[in-house]
Order: C-alpha cells, then structure tokens, then sequence
C-alpha cells in the first residue's frame, strides 16, 4: 500500500517538474532573444545615428557649396555695380566738358562780334617779282607748344584706350586678364588721373577671384599712392569685404568706422553706414 502511494505521488511530482523545467527553459530563450534583440537595436541605432549624421553632413556641404555659389554672384553683380556707376560718371564728365567747350566758344564768337570790324585784307597775295618762284600754298608747320599739345592729346587716346580695354576684360568676367591689364596700366602710367581706377578694379577682380589679401594689398597701394583719389573711399569698402571673408570682422568694422569718419559725404560712407547698421 506504502508502495504504491509512493509510486502514485512520483507519477504526480513528474509532470510538475517536467513543466518546471519547460518554463525555464522558455525563460533561458526569451532572455537570450531579448539579449539578441537588445544587440540590434544598439547596433541599428549606431548605424542610423552615423547615417543621419551623414545625411546631415552633406546637406551642410551643399548648404555651405550654395553659400559660396551665391557670394560669387554677389561679388559679380557688386563688380558689374562699380562697372556701370563708372561708366554713368564719365558720361556725366563728359556731358560737363561738352558744355563747358560749346560755352567757352559761344563766348568767343560773341566777343567778335561786338568788336570793330578789322581792316579788309587783300584779296591775294602781292604779285611776285617777274622771275622770282610763285610761293607754294600749304600750311605753316606747327609751332613747338602746339607739337607738345598734339603729342599729348595722342597719349591720353592711347591712355583711354589701354584702360577701356582692361574695363572690358573685367565687364566680360576674364578677372585675371583684368588685374594684368590694370597693373600694367598703372605701372607704365602712374600719373594718369585713370591710374588709381585701375589699381581699384584690378583689387575688385582680385576680390571676385576670392583672392582676398592680394585684393587688400592693391587696395592699399592705391591709398597709399593716391590719398587725393576720390577713389580711396571706394578702396577702403573693397578692403572692409576682404576683411569680413577673411574673418576679421573687428578689422572690418574699423574699416567701414574710418569711412564714416573720413568721408562722410561719399557713397562708399552710406554703404558702410548699412554695413554698421546705422541711419
């Protein structure tokens, strides 16, 4: 009877531990499957980290890559600003000296004929000596100072000439021809009133072509060369910029302070007021 009470309670124990075991068993895979879950979402999550990082790397790249593209177009557009504003200025002087001419020479013709009538001169010439060789008619030859007039009008045309060229290559975006027309102009005529506008545009071109510290360099010539210079203002504005894409921005700001200060009624003196945020 013993006996078989105790056969009947093992054949009961057994199907317990048999579950005991099946349950830890169960628990040992969900553990290790957790475990295993729990490795691939750390390793997805470093992944999708690295990738959005390279995501986001390469939109700053173009960002920055746009960025360049639209202060390249700026500079331009500020180039070919300069250019027109030059151009609108000489056609002013121009206009001004036209005037100046056509008044100068009505004054002449109405001063002559307000004086007395001259003496009538012969018709001819005085018959000359029987035998002696009729005189050749022909213009008399020029004196000295007309010859030193002449020779002078003919170098500012060569002058102008060399300088509309070099403001070409600038207007057609060949910077680099531009700065070595410019330099050479300015080197072989150094007392042309056109010398300090090219030492101005060839610091522009250089400016458009991102060389910024040969740009300031030019510039500085020609303050240094022509402080006279109306130009000088605009030269100052060109070194403020170079400075601003160098980083410098307190070098900048002084810059675009000493224009204020130092020519206050220039137009270079207004954009450096808005550059300084001021009225």
């Amino acid at each position: 009877m013993v006996l078989s009470l105790v056969v009947a309670a093992q054949l009961a124990i057994a199907p317990a531990h048999a579950a005991l075991f099946d349950d830890d068993e169960a628990r040992k895979r969900i553990e290790l499957l957790k475990s295993r879950v729990d490795q691939l979402e750390t390793s997805l999550g470093g992944r999708l980290g690295a990738l959005e990082a390279t995501v986001k790397s390469q939109g700053l790249v173009e960002l920055l890559h746009d960025v360049e593209q639209i202060k390249a177009d700026i500079a331009k557009l500020r180039g070919q600003y300069e250019v027109l504003t030059y151009e609108l200025e000489q056609a002013q002087k121009r206009q001004r000296d036209l005037y100046l001419d056509l008044d100068g020479r009505l004054r002449k013709l109405e001063a002559g004929a307000g004086a007395a009538p001259a003496a009538a001169a012969p018709s001819g010439p005085p018959p000359a000596a029987e035998g002696a060789p009729a005189p050749t008619p022909g213009a008399a030859a020029p004196s000295g100072t007309q010859s030193r007039t002449l020779a002078g009008a003919a170098d500012v045309v060569t002058e102008q000439r060399a300088y509309d060229a070099a403001l070409d290559q600038f207007k057609n975006g060949s910077y680099s021809a531009a700065i070595a027309s410019f330099q050479t102009f300015a080197r072989a005529n150094p007392k042309s009133p056109l010398a300090p506008s090219a030492l101005y545009w060839a610091g522009n071109a250089q400016y458009t072509l991102k060389d910024f510290r040969s740009a300031i360099a030019t510039q500085r010539q020609l303050i240094g060369t022509y402080p006279d210079s109306q130009k000088v203002p605009d030269a100052m504005l060109n070194i403020a910029s170079c400075l601003t894409e160098l980083g410098d921005n307190a070098g900048a700001r002084r810059t675009l302070e000493e224009i204020v200060a130092k020519y206050p009624t220039s137009e270079a003196s207004g954009k450096a007021r808005q550059r300084l945020g001021r009225r």
